[in-house]
């Protein structure tokens, strides 16, 4: 009779045997991306100690979007894990601190000490200080720039977190719109005629010094339309995090993901811990890693949200492979009216990784046509240009 106890590897292997697993499965025909595998030790750091059956739970929920596929699923799980040599308790396994120890520690040092030994390897040489444990991801010049270069869908679970440290890292540069508005400036300009008549009255009618006036700058509002279907799963978990980044480091993103349906995540992606705002943003959408409606998603968007969120020189960076395969009229005409509602939209596709690429399906020739920039995102090169582009020049309203 099978039991409850939890069948696992043995010390800290636990991550790289889901990231095996995840392969196996990804062999079976079940779609599963390296966000997806990341995703996957996250949701058993976070349930901390359990059974066997919350560990297959929490790992078909990590892996499995498509209900035709939970049979497969089943079936590996029983003969790989079953398969390991090491049949330890998970709550042994995941909980390195003695139960007096777990009493003193905080909450948020616990989960950090569980994820430094699930996923790094026990050294055979004396622990570093503290202030090199937390720059353990740091690389060499030469190592750090494979890691620039390499492309989100091909790495590993360790260099997918290093990819994420290395995002936080980002400088983002600042981009000024002259608004309509007028404001006072030092130097000389437009009179303010105003402000010195103020001054005069408040000086008996002396003429003073003149004042002036120029328009002010501000950020413009950004706008981030983000596909979260299958063919994207390689991309979305870092591509959520940059997002993030955004909505931390300037002010006025609004985020908004589509499969089959539009969400509206800006509320979430606030969340200070990015970990904390990609877990809210995984239960409020309900076609995570399914099917694309391009078309239909953005006609949802143009008429809900085009109004509210796209004034003031918005800028628009839509997030998709443009692997569409609905109506090439409808799609144009929502495309056109996205264009015309925004000053900058801004096209990123993991697809222009291939130097061979060309724009061969009528999706993509359609929405090639209504935008301003077309520019790749696979790797943190990418990010980083387009970091730079959204910087660059101050750009009238």
């Amino acid at each position: 009779m099978q039991t409850d106890e939890a069948t696992v590897p043995q010390g800290g292997h636990l991550a790289e045997n889901i990231a095996y697993f995840g392969r196996l499965l990804r062999k079976l025909g079940i779609r599963v991306g390296s966000g997806d595998i990341l995703g996957a030790v996250e949701a058993i750091e976070a349930i901390g100690p359990g059974s066997k059956t919350q560990f297959r739970s929490a790992l078909r929920s990590s892996f499995v979007s498509r209900r035709d596929d939970i049979a497969i699923f089943d079936e590996a799980f029983a003969l790989f894990w079953n398969a390991l040599e090491a049949r330890k308790n998970i709550q042994t396994l995941m909980n390195p601190l003695s139960p007096r120890d777990q009493k003193k520690a905080k909450p948020k040092a616990a989960r950090t000490r569980v994820s430094n030994a699930m996923l790094e390897p026990r050294p055979r040489r004396p622990q570093p200080p503290d202030e090199e444990k937390e720059q353990s991801v740091a690389l060499t010049t030469s190592s750090n720039e494979a890691l620039r270069e390499m492309d989100f869908a091909q790495m590993s679970l360790e260099e997918s977190r290093a990819a994420l440290a290395a995002l936080r890292r980002f400088t983002l540069p600042v981009e000024l719109m002259k608004t309509r508005r007028f404001g006072p400036a030092h130097r000389p300009g437009r009179l303010d005629h105003r402000a010195m008549l103020r001054q005069s009255m408040r000086s008996g009618g002396t003429l003073l010094a003149p004042r002036y006036q120029n328009r002010t700058e501000r950020q413009p509002p950004l706008v981030i339309l983000m596909d979260v279907s299958g063919s994207m799963a390689d991309y979305t978990r870092i591509l959520m995090h940059f997002a993030h980044l955004m909505t931390a480091r300037r002010p006025h993103v609004s985020t908004f993901l589509f499969g089959t349906r539009l969400t509206n995540v800006t509320r979430p992606m606030r969340l200070a811990d990015p970990d904390d705002a990609l877990d809210r943003c995984s239960h409020l959408v309900q076609d995570w890693s399914g099917g694309t409606r391009i078309s239909e998603t953005l006609k949802e968007f143009n008429r809900a949200w085009g109004r509210r969120v796209l004034g003031q020189g918005a800028v628009v960076l839509l997030v998709t492979d443009g692997l569409e395969h609905g109506d090439p009229t409808l799609l144009g005409k929502e495309m056109d009216r996205l264009h015309r509602s925004c000053r900058r939209l801004i096209w990123l596709n993991p697809l222009l990784r291939y130097d061979a690429f060309e724009p061969r399906a009528r999706g993509i020739r359609t929405m090639l046509a209504h935008t301003d920039e077309f520019r790749p995102v696979h790797n943190l090169n990418s990010l980083e240009t387009l970091l730079t582009v959204l910087g660059q020049g101050r750009l009238a309203s």
